[in-house]
This record gives structure tokens, sequence and C-alpha cells, in this order.
């Protein structure tokens, strides 16, 4: 926990209450402070983004200017951002091939035993069952593998991964977010959870991918191998990685997008908490990389002369340029109306239903078999739609690599079928492409409700599966559907054009759900090649569907924060806390240590509470060091390798020429615990002098100071923990981030 404090009526080492403030020789203070919020909500620890200026870091900084160090780390950084990107693209070339492959061998299969087992003479005789079952066993199977590796092996892959990665971004630690095992897990989940069938892409894991490359490539070690191959050793602490770790997710939506600009702008706009000019340029580096990197690899995998396949989501090109008449404008906008209302009550329910889960089915088991179930779901329900809804279409428009004859006549297709017959990626694809009159209106009506409510159950199972696809199937099924209803009321208006509407209807029900703007209609934009004259109906449709939902709810990305109780810094601090000063929401008496302390008592100290910052003071007085002079802050993880490392003022000599800033480095991001301290036996009176690894200026603030004032310092310099200081620079109390949420 990040809390340093507790509160005055809990008795001190078994004193009596200290809310006299009589507070004699009893110190160390070792209780936690209670908190207004309720006791169920989850342990977060905090990252250290704010970098620790003390005396070993200011002598590297020193060392790195005499011998011209700081150009080399930053070529370094650069080859990093782009290692990152190529390595990002090849495995989402992995992950595309593999699912394409088993995909295709899939549906062929189906195709067959449609064909084998479906009379085509008889049109009475409709025999469906073979085929169902075989849809079912290939659904359930792979369905059941991904989601055991999940719910058994590591389940922070579960969903698309970005709500994490966000709040990873904002400081917030995510145990094993970024581990290589996640990595794998995360892969193999994805290609079981499409293959199978289920509504979700995986797009959306692709950027979880990224931020996990980025976090281990970036510092030159395995914590899951044990292997160190000692290089990078410069950017092992929280504030580097975080870059990378940005850049990283910038390359895997430009991966799966085939977006770099559109992928760098998603950083910024929807996982970034911290940004400046030079990140901006190492993003997009990576971004194109990647982009790159993915239309090498996978024009060759096709067999194209040249290289024109970019993106996993590759939507197609229009074969006219879209155009847009003035008068449509409103039309868009009514249609963002639309997408901002399905889209608030899609998170609305899709909430709910995530709730409901997680009360009742707490058994790892039930979250497979939950999977299971969904997919045979899904599967029922095509084949209901295959089987009762009558229409047949011309062969030669067709829009699937398998078109099933099933009850049409000869030299015809089933048009329900060819919804159903491939991936929901191939399937928006028709919806953008399909020639008017592909499909009946009963079709993508009963289509649109069908899919709807699938793709609603299936966000929030122990599976590896985004939701921008799915998202954007539903937008694009019931545009072109509102385009159709029009048309066929109004059969003059030649300006419906039905592909138009249906990226219009995904766009909207992309900006219903997640509340993009910028980055999701550039991504559409570079996805489709659509003319950037296009670009003002997209931002229209945007900007309609984000304002109508905001209205009722919040993106799905942060409802899934906020249910999941993650301590998350807004851009803007809660109404609540506006007109509070800093004395209203501080947390006291502050656990401290003093400049020059025994080796003992911190020893004592952290084996009896769990907080994790620290003041260092002087001047106390007497013993009571929760009153001295503030002279900066220390850190558990500091204050644990000191312990380890013996660094004691008694045998200074020993250790003082090999120590630097390279030895707290080393034991980086999976510090030890203070149960790997022995206990220190003879030297039990030693002495720690901190004055060499405390940071000498942390950030301090007046208790008068207004609390949206301090949150503002607070978020931008992404700090852990903020003093509080009165006029005499004495510790008045600490600010954590649990401070602007739960009290």
């Amino acid at each position: 926990m990040d809390n340093n404090s507790v509160p005055p009526d809990i008795p001190i080492n078994g004193s009596a209450g200290s809310s006299n403030r009589n507070i004699d020789n009893s110190e160390p203070i070792f209780h936690l402070r209670s908190r207004t919020a309720a006791a169920s909500t989850p342990n977060y620890e905090s990252l250290d983004y704010e970098v620790c200026e003390n005396t070993l870091f200011q002598d590297e900084q020193r060392k790195r200017l005499t011998e011209r160090f700081s150009l080399r780390k930053d070529i370094i950084r650069w080859i990093i951002f782009i290692q990152i990107g190529i390595i990002t693209a090849l495995i989402a070339c992995t992950i595309d091939i593999i699912i394409e492959e088993l995909s295709r061998r899939k549906y062929t299969f189906l195709y067959n035993s449609v064909k084998d087992n479906v009379p085509l003479s008889d049109a009475s005789d409709r025999d469906l069952l073979i085929p169902y079952l075989y849809w079912l066993l290939f659904s359930i199977v792979p369905v059941a593998f991904g989601a055991a590796m999940v719910t058994y092996i590591e389940p922070i892959t579960a969903g698309s991964g970005i709500p994490q990665v966000k709040s990873y971004l904002n400081g917030v630690k995510i145990p094993r977010i970024v581990r290589i095992k996640t990595l794998a897990v995360k892969a193999i989940g994805v290609i079981t959870s499409v293959v199978g069938g289920l509504a979700g892409g995986k797009e959306g894991p692709m950027i979880h991918a990224g931020a996990v490359v980025a976090a281990g490539i970036s510092q030159g070690k395995s914590t899951t191998f044990v292997k160190d191959f000692r290089i990078f050793k410069a950017f092992r602490d929280d504030h580097e990685k975080r870059d990378f770790v940005l850049g990283g997710g910038a390359a895997g939506v430009s991966a799966a997008f085939g977006a770099p600009i559109g992928g760098m702008l998603f950083s910024l706009e929807e996982a970034a908490s911290f940004w400046n000019q030079n990140l901006i340029w190492r993003t997009l580096v990576a971004s194109i990389i990647s982009v790159f990197t993915l239309n090498i690899v996978l024009s060759a995998y096709h067999g194209l002369n040249d290289f024109t396949f970019t993106g996993l989501f590759n939507l197609g090109k229009f074969d006219t340029p879209l155009k847009f008449d003035y008068f449509e404008l409103p039309i868009f906008m009514i249609l963002g109306v639309t997408g901002g209302l399905l889209g608030a009550a899609w998170n609305s329910l899709n909430t709910k239903i995530n709730k409901f889960r997680k009360r009742f089915i707490p058994w790892k088991i039930g979250k497979v078999l939950e999977a299971v179930v969904v997919a045979m779901m899904g599967v029922t329900l095509a084949c209901l739609m295959i089987y009762f809804i009558n229409d047949c279409r011309p062969l030669g428009n067709d829009p699937t690599n398998n078109p099933v004859q099933l009850f049409c006549e000869d030299n015809e297709y089933n048009a329900v079928a060819a919804l159903w017959f491939q991936t929901p990626e191939a399937t928006v694809r028709s919806l953008f492409h399909d020639p008017p009159g592909s499909h009946k209106i009963l079709t993508l009506a009963l289509f649109t409700v069908v899919y709807y409510v699938l793709s609603c159950a299936t966000f929030g199972l122990n599976v590896s599966l985004g939701v921008f696809i799915p998202t954007a199937l539903v937008g694009a099924a019931w545009g072109r559907l509102l385009a159709m209803l029009t048309y066929y009321v109004f059969p003059q208006a030649e300006f419906l054009h039905p592909g138009k509407y249906a990226l219009i209807g995904a766009a909207a029900n992309l900006g219903g759900v997640l509340r993009m703007t910028i980055s999701l209609s550039v991504i559409l934009m570079e996805t489709t090649g659509v003319e950037t004259s296009f670009f003002f109906p997209l931002i229209i449709a945007l900007i309609s569907a984000k304002w109508v939902g905001d209205y009722f709810n919040e993106g799905i990305y942060d409802t899934q924060i906020q249910v999941n109780h993650v301590p998350m810094l807004t851009w803007e601090p809660l109404p609540q806390y506006k007109g509070l000063k800093a004395r209203d929401i501080l947390s006291k008496p502050v656990v401290c240590i003093k400049l020059h302390d025994s080796a003992n008592y911190i020893y004592q100290m952290l084996k009896k509470c769990d907080h994790n910052g620290f003041p260092v003071v002087d001047d106390v007085r007497g013993d009571r060091r929760s009153e001295g002079r503030v002279c900066g802050i220390i850190l558990r993880s500091q204050l644990i390798v000191i312990l380890l490392k013996s660094l004691y003022v008694e045998n200074k000599r020993f250790w003082l020429p090999e120590t630097s800033i390279q030895t707290f480095r080393d034991v980086y991001p999976r510090y030890p615990s203070i149960k790997s301290v022995r206990k220190l036996d003879e030297k039990i009176n030693y002495t720690v002098d901190l004055s060499m690894f405390m940071n000498p200026s942390p950030i301090r603030v007046n208790p008068h100071d207004s609390v949206p004032r301090i949150f503002q310092i607070f978020r931008a310099l992404g700090l852990r923990h903020l003093l509080v200081i009165n006029n005499e620079n004495r510790i008045a109390g600490i600010i954590t981030r649990r401070d602007f949420i739960y009290k």
C-alpha cells in the first residue's frame, strides 16, 4: 500500500491512543491507517514515475556528461523503439497467419459438410444437424482450450488488455501485466478465441502484446527466465519503462490497423497519461516501423508483388471515392446520436453482465464453461438464422470465400450463411463493400440484434479478445440497414450508398462504446483509404456519439477500470474535492525515518508496516520522528536493498567505492521483500546514513493549498507520494493517489 500513516485513535505499540498528541518514546508507528472506502477495495500499488535524483543519480549524470554518454543513450533509446516496432509486427503477423489458416480450414470443412449433408434438390428436407454438430465442435474445442489457459495460467490476459495497459501508464502497478508468459498466453488465447468464432477480434490484444514486448526489450533482461543480458541498464526504472510501454502500445495499434498516425494518436488520446514532444517522435517511429514490417511479411505471405497489405484489420479500399452532400450532414449526426445511444446501452448492459458473472461465477471451471456456453449460443443462433431465413442471392457478387448454396437454387448462394461463414473482420469488410441488394432487410435486422447481444455477452469472458471488431461489425450492420430502409421508403434517393452508411454506422457505434474521436477517425481513414474530404462526416458521427454516450455513462475501458476499483487518476479531480484544502485529505501521523537512523529500527519498521515511501527527517526532538524537519524521502525498495547489501556507516569503506545507482537498478523490477533480509544479529546496533540514497528534493505542498491544484501537480509529475509540510518545514502529512479517490 502507498499509505503511510495511522489514524490518531489507534493505540501504538500497546500504548494509549495518540489522539492527545502526547506521543512518548513509543515510536515507531506500525499500524495502517483506516479508509472511508470499502474494505473490499483491491490493494493496488503505484509505480515510481518520479525520478529519484539522489547523490548516486547525480554522480551518474555528471559522469555521463564527461564521457559524452548522453548521446549514446539517446541513440540506444531510438534503437529500442525500432526493435519494439519490428518484434511487435512479427508477433502480429504470426497471430494473423495462424488465425487465417485455421479459419480457412474450419470454414472450408463446414462448407463441404453443408454441401454433403443438405440435399439441394429437395428444399423441404433441411438437415443441418451434422454441420451444426461439426460447427459446435470447432467452436467448443478452441474456446475451451483458450479459456482454460487464461483462467488457470494467466488470468491477467482476459479481455483486450487495454484497460490494464491504460492503468499501468497512469501509474498503477498491475501485477504480471508485462510478463513474457502473459504475452504467450495472450497470443494463444487470441488465436483460439477468434478461430472458435467468439464475437471478438485480435486487434485490441495487440496493444497489450506491444506493451509486453516494449517492457521486455527495454530492460535487457528477463525475470521469467532469470537471464540478464547486461544491456540497457540505464533504462531500468519505472519512468523509462513507461515511455517504452507507450511506444509498444502504439506499435500494437499500428500493426493491428495498418495506421501509424492512428496508432500514435490512439496512444495520445486513450492510453497515455504523460506525454512530451520527444516521445511523440519515438512513438511515431515505432508505429511506422511496425506497419512497414507487417506490410513486408504479409505481402510476401500472400504472394503480392508490391507492398499493399496493410494491417491485420484490412477493410479493403472502396472502388469509388466516397462523396457526400451537405444535406447528409444532419443524417450523419442522427447516425452518431444512434451510435451514442446504442453504445451507452451496450456499456451499461455489459457492465451488469460482468458484475453478475463476477458475483455468481467465481469458480475457475465455471468461467471456462461459461465461455463454452457463449460459443455454443453463437453457433446455435447462427444456424437458426440460416435455417429459417430464406435469403438467396445470385452468384458472382458473393462476399465470402465459401459461398454456400444452402436451400438456394443453382447459381445462387445463401446470403445469411455468408455473414456467418467467415471471421468477424471479413464480415465487416463485406458489409462495407457488398453491392446494393446483397441482403434482405430482415437478414441484417436480425443479424444486428443477434450480434449486439452476442458481443455484449462475450466481452468480459475469461478469454483474450478485443471489442473493436464486434463493435464495428454491429455498427456496420445497422448503418447499412438504415440506408436500406431509407432507400426502401425513398427509392429516388441515389445518395444512399450502403457501404458509405455502413462505414458511418461503424464509426458511430465505435464512438458510442469506446468514446474516442480523433484517433478513431484517423484509424478508419487509414484502414479504408477514404479521401480526406470524408473526415468531416466521420468526425461529426464520432463527436455526436461521444457526446450522447457521455451523458449516460463512460467508455467501456474506463467503465472496466471503475468496476475493478483501480485507483486511476482522471484528468480532473472528482467534483467533491473542489473547495477542499490539502489538510482535508492528507493522512497523518506519518511513519518517518531519521537521516542517520538505526538499522534495527528500519528493519523492524519494514517488517511491521507495508508502506512504500518514508519521509527522511532530521532535527528530531527526542524520538518523535513524525515531528521532524523534512530533508528528503526514501522508498521501501531502496531501504531493503540497503539492508541486503549491508550499506552501513560502520563498514562504509568496503562498499562505498563499488556502490552506484546501478546497485539499485540491478534488482529492478522485482525488488526483494523484507522477508529476504536475515535478522541483523551482530549488526543490530549499526547505523544507516540515508543522505546519499534518499531523494533530497521531494515535491512538497502546504496544508492550505487547494486540492484541485495539488491534484494537477500530483498527476502531471507522476508522483507516488506528495509530502505536506508546515511553515517550519516539518511533516504535516502525506498524500497518495488513494487520497484523491477513496476519501
